[in-house]
């Protein structure tokens, strides 16, 4: 298996969940803490591009807090658990 193929676990839940609530990229950037998260990092959530599990869990707490009071579990949003960082 190459480098580039084991970084790509296809589309994500997340994707389905964003495009179903209308939710956009800018969005979750926004609902969170300036610099907490950015574009580039919510668009490779959703393409599944593979991120650490200190990112998804960012991801995860910026769409909480948009969609509250509704909350979504980290296995409704991501169908792999990431590397942990260093």
């Amino acid at each position: 298996m190459s480098e580039e193929s084991s970084m790509d676990v296809g589309v994500q839940p997340l994707d389905a969940i964003m495009t179903e609530k209308g939710i956009k990229n800018h969005d979750l950037v926004a609902a969170c803490t300036p610099g907490y998260i950015n574009h580039k990092q919510v668009q490779k959530a959703r393409k599944g591009r593979r991120l650490t599990t200190n990112l998804q869990d960012k991801i995860l707490e910026a769409l909480n807090a948009y969609s509250d009071p509704e909350s979504y579990a980290f296995e409704q949003v991501f169908n792999y658990r990431g590397k942990k960082s260093i």
